[in-house]
């Protein structure tokens, strides 16, 4: 069962757009930074979508309730990078993954956007859902405090790996922030996986954008 009366939402219009033929530059605010995203038409991982927009803004309005400050969190499916980008200006010591031919962009922004910076240098890593998980990220070295997930499900056929990486990381204590605008029957068939398995919590919702935020955490008997 999914509970919790999420506040409700709009995703604030904080960027300025700038329009170019081959990469989009995006320039945002959060917490403070100007952070320029280049955007890459090639790849659905390479461009910003609503989820991250809101998982962002609820991250910088929502410091008290979820402090990163000094906290491992672990991005899957990155993207862009926004949503990491904005949890390491928050403090958090951040590993963002991507699938291979997503990571120089993903690279190229993390870095950009958070040198010359007095926080945790960011790490970006390469994450396919299901795959290797043990031998890339072994529990005994790896624990998340956050994990933070935007727009992962759509009309793919990665959706019970994606489910499996997130059970994988998501240990006692371990809370996941997962930021989705929901479209297809598909979407809402995952998020009810998703409340068979852990304890869910819909904290925010947007509608103009048709996205929700969730928030999970393992059961513990």
């Amino acid at each position: 069962p999914l509970t919790g009366s999420p506040v409700i939402l709009k995703i604030l219009q904080n960027w300025v757009p700038r329009v170019s033929h081959y990469f989009d530059k995006e320039h945002y605010t959060y917490a403070g930074h100007q952070i320029v995203i280049q955007e890459s038409i090639e790849h659905f991982g390479a461009v910003v979508w609503p989820g991250a927009l809101a998982l962002s803004q609820y991250l910088e309005s929502n410091q008290e309730q979820f402090n990163l400050k000094d906290k491992k969190v672990l991005e899957i499916g990155a993207g862009t990078g926004l949503v990491s980008i904005v949890a390491c200006i928050l403090g958090a010591y951040v590993t963002a993954t991507d699938l291979p031919e997503v990571l120089e962009n993903l690279s190229y922004n993390i870095s950009r956007n958070t040198q010359n910076m007095t926080m945790h240098k960011p790490e970006v890593r390469k994450l396919v859902w299901g795959e290797g998980l043990n031998e890339d990220f072994p529990v005994s070295t790896y624990h998340y405090d956050f994990i933070l997930a935007t727009d992962v499900v759509y009309h793919h056929a990665a959706l019970d790996p994606l489910l499996a990486t997130m059970v994988y990381f998501c240990k006692p204590g371990t809370v996941l922030l997962w930021a989705n605008k929901f479209r297809f029957s598909t979407d809402y068939e995952f998020l009810e996986k998703l409340c068979s398995i852990f304890n869910t919590t819909v904290l925010a919702e947007f509608p103009e954008s048709s996205v929700k935020l969730l928030k999970a955490t393992v059961r513990e008997n």
